[in-house]
């Protein structure tokens, strides 16, 4: 970031400023569409922007989390079932007899991100959206689906009165609830930008997708998972009717089962707080929170069967992408931790300690005039504590590096660069970085401050 914005004029500067306050308030929508077409177009868009900023000599951040502190860029996947006369399997009715059906896809949905959460979780894993996941209104990374409070006690009416017996000539639906089902609106649904996978209204919106990220990877988990599971669902109702138990009642029976079954993934409380974190783990939900475990899940036993069984990836080609995201996530680490030893060594120290000695003629100064000068004393001491840090930390990063690049396993390279660079680094030279940009003067600091990408100076 800081790389591109130096090369900027001050007018672009300014551009870019307004550029990105836009965006980050607004946001970029394509029309719905069925999902490959959608993907698509999603990629032709952020190729359009990229090609239609160069012109302009500007740069296009597709990065997660460009600014620390500050609202994150995701992509927000949209999605729902419509079948091939445009009916929507999500929209809740007022018929009784559709709102079976809307439950059932609904139900069914639910219960596949709870039993592939961690695909799911491994489907939106990134370097970028590593930073992003967890903070300033983006998602967090533990898998859990929000539904808000009507549909939630509608779901806890059926799991339990679905045991109800039902006598000939009884209004079932009526017994059952599922008449009560209101007309779900999104004012209703949308009101927890904390949950990664919300229900809103007539879909879903799985948010932890990250802006960089092709969202045909996600979208094709998704489908993949909720397939599987109307498979499942299919092949327990026709097991119960088999043995004798009238349809309807089948499907009630095992939509129980699944709301119970289920029951764990489903969160309409704040998912930052580190309450929902312990009780993430007490229901045994999975929190990984680095893109190196997460990517884990697409060699896991059940995702080589789920994706052998519907022929979407042999064995072997799971094995593959997950070495090809491994190298992706090291290349990028890599590149992000030589840049930043770059920048601190060739640009924030010398500045640093020119700005430095320009305190220390200035202490001088008043020393000789019998003026009181330990605060810039200070301020001097304190400046020279964070050069040594940084020039301390890009040296033991360069080591750190040049010890992981020996690894020959790619999972074990991957997590020594996640927890031995950039965890162990990457935040303490920012620190450091940025309390010398506070000390320096503006007209003697060489790349646009922090404050300057964000306010017009």
């Amino acid at each position: 970031m800081y790389e591109v914005c130096s090369m900027l004029t001050k007018k672009q500067k300014n551009l870019l400023i307004f550029i990105n306050k836009k965006i980050r308030s607004a946001g970029i929508s394509p029309s719905y569409e069925e999902m490959n077409v959608a993907t698509d177009h999603n990629q032709l868009m952020m190729d359009v922007m990229e090609r239609v900023s160069l012109k302009h000599n500007l740069k296009v951040l597709f990065h997660e989390k460009p600014f620390a502190g500050l609202n994150g860029s995701g992509n927000h996947n949209n999605w729902s079932l419509i079948t091939s006369d445009g009916i929507n399997l999500f929209r809740p009715s007022s018929s009784a007899r559709e709102n079976l059906q809307f439950l059932t896809f609904f139900v069914c949905t639910i219960k596949a991100v709870h039993d592939h959460n961690e695909l799911l979780r491994a489907s939106v894993a990134s370097a970028g959206n590593d930073y992003r996941l967890g903070g300033q209104e983006a998602p967090p990374a533990i898998i859990s689906v929000f539904i808000g409070e009507r549909l939630t006690a509608v779901l806890d009416e059926l799991e339990h009165n679905g045991n109800i017996k039902v006598k000939k000539g009884d209004n079932m639906y009526v017994k059952l609830g599922i008449d009560k089902i209101p007309s779900i609106i999104q004012d209703n649904t949308d009101r927890n930008r904390t949950s990664p996978f919300a229900f809103t209204g007539n879909k879903f919106e799985f948010r932890a997708v990250g802006s960089e990220s092709n969202v045909a990877a996600p979208m094709t988990v998704l489908n993949l998972a909720v397939a599987d599971q109307l498979n499942n669902f299919a092949s327990a109702v026709d097991k119960e009717i088999n043995s004798g138990m009238e349809r309807r009642l089948a499907i009630i029976k095992i939509l129980r089962d699944y709301i119970k079954s289920s029951k764990a993934v489903r969160f309409e409380g704040d998912g930052y707080s580190e309450d929902w974190i312990k009780e993430a783990e007490s229901r045994k939900l999975p929190h990984i929170k680095d893109t190196p475990r997460a990517l884990k899940a697409y060699i896991s036993k059940s995702t080589k069967t789920l994706y052998t069984k519907y022929k979407i990836c042999t064995e072997r080609e799971l094995e593959a992408r997950y070495e090809i995201l491994l190298e992706n996530y090291i290349k990028k680490i890599q590149i992000e931790s030589r840049i930043m030893g770059d920048l601190a060594l060739n640009h924030i120290i010398p500045t640093s300690v020119t700005y430095q000695n320009m305190l220390i003629q200035n202490a001088n100064g008043l020393k000789g005039l019998e003026i009181d000068n330990s605060a810039v004393i200070k301020t001097i001491q304190e400046i020279s504590e964070h050069i040594d840090i940084v020039k301390n930390s890009v040296y033991e990063m360069i080591e750190e590096r040049k010890r992981i690049n020996k690894l020959t396993d790619l999972e074990a390279k991957a997590v020594a660069y996640c927890d031995d660079v950039k965890n162990k680094y990457f935040k303490k030279l920012r620190y450091s970085v940025d309390k010398l940009e506070l000390y320096v003067d503006s007209e003697v600091w060489p790349l646009p401050k922090y404050r300057e990408l964000l306010f017009i100076r």
